[in-house]
This record gives C-alpha cells, sequence and structure tokens, in this order.
C-alpha cells in the first residue's frame, strides 16, 4: 500500500508541474497588456512602462514564471493588478463560499443518488425502474442555469422562503449563511444527482450479474441480501470516479451560478478578473482550481485501493 502511495504521489506532484507551466504559457500569449488596460488607452509610455515594471511584467518569461512558481510555493500569490491587494487574500475569502457550495451539492447529490439507484437496480424492469430513469433524463437534459432562475423565481421571488442571491457571511451565522447556498446547492446538485443515479444503477445491475452474486444467491441468499452484503461494494468504483469528477466541476465550474445568485465565490472572481485582465488572479485560482482537481482524483485513487485491494498490485 505504501508503494502504491508513494507512487501515486510522484504522479501527483509530475502532474502539478505540467498544469503550472500549462497555465502560465496559455494566459502569457493571451493578447492585450494588463498596464494598458488599467490606466486607458490615452495613457503615456513612459507611465505604461513604470507601471509594467511596478507589476513584474517587463522581465523575462522563465523569471515570471519562476517568481510565480516559487510564490505559490510559500503560499504567496502575488498581489492583484486590480484590487491592489494580495491574490491570497481573495482566494481565501472566496474559498469559504465555493466550498461549502461544491460539498453541500456533492452532499445533496449523493443523498439522492445512492438510495434512488439502488432502489432502481433492486427493482430492474418495474415501473418504479422506469420511473427513476424517465426523471434523471429529465435531470440531466434541464440546464442547471434556468432550474436555478426557476427556482429564484418561485422560492425567492412568489414564495419568499430564500432571498434571491446574495451571501450574508459566514459571520451572520452558520444556518442563514447555508440557507444562501441551499438554492445554489440545489441547482448544481440537480443534474450530478441524475447521472450519479444512472451510474450507481449501471454499475450495480452489472455487478449482480457476476459470478460470485450467482454462487452467493446459490447459497441461500435472496437479491436484497446479496445486493447489499456483496453487490454494492463492488459496485463502488465507477461510482467513486464520478463523485471525484463531480466535486471537480461544483468547485470549478460553478461561474454560472454564482453569477445567477450574485456569490462572491472563485468562479464570479476568475470571470471579473478575466474580463480586467488581472491575469495574476486568473493564473492563481485556475491553478488553485487545478490542484483541487489532482487532489481529488488522487484522493479517488486512494479510495480505490480500500474498496477494492487487488488494485494496489495492478499499478
Amino acid at each position: 500500500m505504501l508503494r502504491y502511495f508513494l507512487k501515486r504521489l510522484l504522479s501527483l506532484g509530475l502532474s502539478l508541474v505540467a498544469a503550472s507551466v500549462v497555465i502560465f504559457l496559455a494566459l502569457e500569449v493571451v493578447p492585450g497588456d494588463p498596464a494598458a488596460y488599467m490606466l486607458g488607452l490615452n495613457a503615456q509610455e513612459d507611465t505604461l512602462a513604470a507601471l509594467r515594471n511596478e507589476l513584474g511584467l517587463n522581465g523575462s518569461i522563465y523569471a515570471r514564471y519562476l517568481s510565480w512558481a516559487g510564490g505559490m510555493l510559500t503560499g504567496d500569490f502575488g498581489i492583484s493588478y486590480t484590487y491592489r491587494t494580495p491574490v491570497t487574500e481573495m482566494i481565501g475569502e472566496r474559498l469559504w463560499i465555493s466550498l461549502p457550495l461544491a460539498l453541500y451539492a456533492l452532499t445533496l447529490s449523493t443523498l439522492i443518488a445512492f438510495p434512488a439507484g439502488i432502489w432502481a437496480a433492486s427493482r430492474r424492469g418495474s415501473y418504479a425502474d422506469a420511473g427513476v430513469m424517465g426523471v434523471t433524463q429529465l435531470g440531466v437534459a434541464i440546464p442547471n442555469f434556468w432550474f436555478a432562475m426557476l427556482m429564484v423565481l418561485v422560492f425567492a421571488i412568489n414564495l419568499r422562503w430564500f432571498s434571491a442571491g446574495g451571501f450574508p457571511g459566514w459571520d451572520a451565522g452558520f444556518f442563514t449563511a447555508l440557507k444562501a447556498l441551499t438554492l445554489p446547492a440545489i441547482a448544481l446538485a440537480l443534474p450530478q444527482a441524475s447521472i450519479l443515479t444512472r451510474v450507481m444503477r449501471s454499475s450495480l445491475l452489472d455487478t449482480l450479474g457476476e459470478d460470485f452474486i450467482r454462487t452467493a444467491r446459490a447459497k441461500g441468499l435472496n437479491r436484497g441480501q446479496a445486493l447489499w452484503r456483496h453487490a454494492l461494494r463492488n459496485a463502488l468504483i465507477p461510482v467513486l470516479t464520478i463523485m471525484g469528477l463531480q466535486f471537480s466541476f461544483l468547485l470549478a465550474g460553478a461561474i454560472i451560478i454564482e453569477n445567477v445568485f450574485f456569490l462572491p465565490g472563485l468562479g464570479r472572481l476568475v470571470f471579473q478578473s478575466i474580463s480586467a485582465r488581472d491575469l495574476i488572479v486568473v493564473e492563481s485560482v485556475v491553478m488553485l482550481l487545478v490542484f483541487a482537481v489532482i487532489v481529488v482524483n488522487f484522493t479517488v485513487d486512494m479510495a480505490y485501493a480500500l474498496v477494492d485491494p487487488r488494485l494496489r498490485s495492478r499499478r
């Protein structure tokens, strides 16, 4: 297990280095001058040169990359071009919104998908199974931003059970802040729960058709006992894969939902920074999100080894 862990850890480190190089180079070739954007079209060349020097934009591309990457290793992401505040502080403030939102949405998705997928698999071919598959197909087809706006119309404007947007902060109280994240979390969780339900059902049905399940049934277990005692654990590997991908998506891909609900999270920060040509913020946030994706995949790999010890000897 230790050897497997070290191999995956080395792969994680190499992936992070490669991702940092790609992100930095990709943003360096984006057209536009942050200094010219900040000072306007009529700025004098000597003023632009002074600002570029202040922002560290005059150095070589290698020096700028090493400065940026070295700063990240020490927790120093630099200073925002636009807001003139440390990027670390900006990310920290918004991470306390995006991370709870992603966890909230993933929790809702899991609480819906696991029972629904198991229930549908245990009743294969029945009306219940067809109903679950129909609902999940609808959940996948509905755009989450449209569903978000529909929920605002129903629950915020008509019923007034929730606010239409904004975030009061965690200082206002845990349940007050959680209530503000409920509608965005539901909007994010709906398509993810639909996908996870279908994966759970499909994986369980494949496992229930294996020889060891037939052997368990031949020894006297009924279908339900075989499902809970033997099939469920063996069906979790593809489900864990999807859950890892979903958490990464929920953390990095909530830009539209954050804008619908006016949540000052990481997604909205990236959107605003791209508009303002604040490259240091974009690079840092994107790198943080890539780090989260890679770490989640690493965690999922470790979960694979715990669920199925046979995988440790294959890698």
